[in-house]
């Protein structure tokens, strides 16, 4: 990322990467979420407890490989039984849906291991995922060992798998190091359990996009636009209308009502709340601000502010925090 931020700190959509990673692990409603960090950790431990207070966070001291953080969190925590789901903090466009199908793909097939798969026209840079006679995966591949062969694989390893936490403990602690890059790969614990006579399955995801890991300022951009394109579609289809989503940026956090109107040039930010019938825009920035029913909002900049029923607000108004506009009369007799 070029940057003193460290990589799953940089935001998308109000969130940062880790925040929205946070988010939907949190919707799995898990007994126990653990988080590994390593570089940047001063960093990124208050920003866990801000977002995921009852989280435990694990530290990993040298980069030394997946297989080896997953092997350093059970060490640190104790063996877990049951389903332990492992995933990335830089895959942002995961939806909790597709984690909630996994895991459900893992309990029925009775799997040792679930892996998160997808196929796409490009697989440089992923794993591949290399199936055996009966249509299970055998092993996962990654790019630097792979054969010329294998490289020409399409399905690749997503990095989030849903595994029997017993046999994870003990496979673990199984993996070499003789690889490309001298790591502990996590995705060779998939051809240990394979060897020893355990299933390893895959569940697809439906959506590439879901599984796209970031890694540099191109893609997070790229990244940033699937999601904001997510959460337009989702308000236009509750009865919001945006009048150039191309133009138009609204944050996770924000709450529309039906009937709102959302003109061009216009973004969203933080817990701002737009009630029914308010139009917002052409121009206009807001953030952390509420906006009361029929409220007209044009060309201006609103920051932690209040606006009343039925008020009108610019063009070329500039509300700071703490600020705030009461309502018309019309609207506050009716009230």
């Amino acid at each position: 990322m070029r940057s003193r931020t460290p990589k799953v700190l940089h935001a998308l959509c109000g969130r940062s990467m880790l925040g929205h990673v946070l988010a939907v692990a949190g919707d799995l409603h898990p007994g126990r979420l653990i988080v590994v960090v390593g570089q940047g950790r001063e960093q990124m431990i208050p920003h866990i407890a801000e977002h995921a207070p009852d989280a435990c966070v694990v530290v990993q001291p040298r980069q030394e490989g997946t297989g080896n953080a997953v092997r350093i969190a059970l060490e640190s925590v104790g063996q877990i039984s049951g389903v332990v789901v492992v995933t990335l903090g830089d895959t942002p466009l995961l939806r909790s849906r597709t984690l909630a199908d996994l895991v459900a793909a893992h309990h029925a097939d009775e799997n040792a291991v679930t892996a998160l798969t997808a196929r796409v026209p490009d697989p440089t840079g992923y794993g591949r995922i290399v199936l055996d006679d009966r249509g299970r995966i055998s092993k996962i591949v990654e790019e630097l060992d792979a054969t010329p062969e294998q490289r020409a694989i399409d399905e690749i390893n997503s990095g989030v798998f849903a595994f029997d936490g017993d046999l994870l403990a003990d496979a673990v602690k199984r993996v070499a190091t003789d690889n490309a890059k001298g790591e502990e790969y996590l995705t060779d614990v998939v051809a240990i359990l394979h060897g020893d006579g355990h299933r390893a399955g895959l569940f697809r995801a439906s959506d590439a996009a879901e599984v796209t890991g970031v890694n540099d300022r191109v893609q997070l951009a790229r990244a940033r636009r699937v999601y904001n394109d997510r959460v337009l579609n989702r308000w236009m289809l509750a009865g919001v209308t945006i009048v150039d989503p191309a133009t138009t940026w609204i944050d996770a956090g924000v709450t529309l009502a039906a009937d709102v109107e959302i003109g061009p040039g216009t973004q969203l930010e933080g817990r701002t709340v737009v009630e029914t019938g308010a139009r917002i825009g052409p121009g206009c920035s807001l953030a952390d601000t509420s906006v009361a029913a029929n409220a007209t909002v044009t060309h201006s900049v609103c920051e932690s502010a209040r606006i009343g029923a039925g008020a009108v607000v610019g063009p070329f108004a500039h509300l700071g925090p703490g600020s705030e506009v009461p309502g018309s009369e019309e609207y506050r007799a009716g009230e």
